[in-house]
């Protein structure tokens, strides 16, 4: 029996899912004649056009309250309506524990995950509901931050979402809904230097910069102030000099490094959570810990260091 596949759109009220469901349902190539379910969850400034829905064989569904997106409400919809693709415009301010495995049809797919941001007022969301704004980033596919302007930092918004879900694709569109491809870049290091010198601060942005692109920095030195873990899952002589980062929230902390090979004489006098100071030489090679290729350091100096006082690191 052939999986129908699910579509879900994330966002808070006027982010522009209506206005991207919309655009994607006058396509004919994706419409192609079939039933479609579209589910919404919130109304906003935009509305759908019931007449032009009926003529594309779209069933539009509203749902106001979270507690109806239930196994038994989805089987329902299967039933009455025998959609061959579904559209769920998802509340911004609901949790989305509901498309969990096991509150779905068994035929029903998740094939794509969008969200949709306003440019202007993420950092407004952040600021007041950061929790629920990343839950939006989470397990995206894609992202879109709508109506950007030349005063928009593109680099930072996708420094934020890289620092959640690396997988994403991001995308940007100008105020007149043209895609805006410009990305500025904001290093705040000299990736040419003959030692690159990575600032506290500025460790979260060297990381996820070198994890995107691990050829960038290939055969360079670099240094920086890091913690030691140590792990006898790493072989002899290897060690991850990191840092621990907050992606969502106080209670999201994780530690994030890269593995780094050593003389085993070199970090000996190192005890896990030690601070240190590293000089290292960039490589870039396969590692069970990634699941693939990655950054490799090659250590050439380790020093001992200070404790940060603000040992966090922040992505925004």
């Amino acid at each position: 029996m052939l999986e129908i596949p699910v579509y879900v759109f994330l966002g808070f009220l006027e982010s522009g899912k209506t206005t991207f469901i919309k655009d994607t349902l006058e396509d004919q190539e994706f419409v192609n004649g079939e039933p479609i379910l579209l589910i919404a969850c919130e109304e906003g400034e935009v509305e759908y056009d019931q007449a032009e829905l009926e003529k594309n064989k779209i069933s539009l569904v509203q749902v106001d309250d979270k507690e109806k997106l239930t196994l038994e409400f989805f089987r329902e919809c299967q039933r009455t309506y025998k959609p061959k693709r579904i559209m769920i415009e998802y509340n911004g301010m609901w949790t989305t524990e509901v498309f969990g495995e096991n509150n779905l049809p068994k035929r029903w797919q998740i094939v794509q995950v969008i969200t949709t941001v306003a440019a202007p007022t993420f950092e407004l969301y952040l600021n007041n509901m950061r929790s629920l704004m990343m839950s939006h980033f989470t397990n995206a596919d894609m992202i879109i931050f709508n109506r950007c302007n030349a005063d928009t930092k593109k680099q930072a918004l996708r420094k934020s979402v890289k620092a959640v879900n690396r997988r994403a694709q991001i995308y940007f569109e100008s105020e007149d809904g043209m895609p805006d491809m410009e990305v500025e870049e904001e290093l705040p290091f000299d990736i040419n230097a003959p030692v690159i010198e990575i600032e506290d601060e500025d460790y979260g942005l060297w990381y996820l910069d070198a994890a995107d692109n691990p050829q960038k920095y290939k055969g360079k030195k670099v240094r920086f102030r890091a913690i030691v873990y140590k792990s006898p899952k790493l072989p002899r002589g290897c060690f991850v000099p990191g840092r621990f980062a907050m992606t969502c929230c106080a209670d999201d902390v994780s530690f994030i490094g890269f593995v780094c090979k050593c003389e085993p004489a070199m970090i000996a006098p190192y005890q896990m959570r030690d601070w240190i100071y590293i000089t290292a030489e960039v490589g870039c090679e396969y590692q069970k810990e990634y699941n693939g290729e990655g950054p490799v350091l090659y250590a050439e100096k380790i020093e001992t260091s200070e404790k940060l006082e603000d040992d966090l690191v922040y992505f925004n």
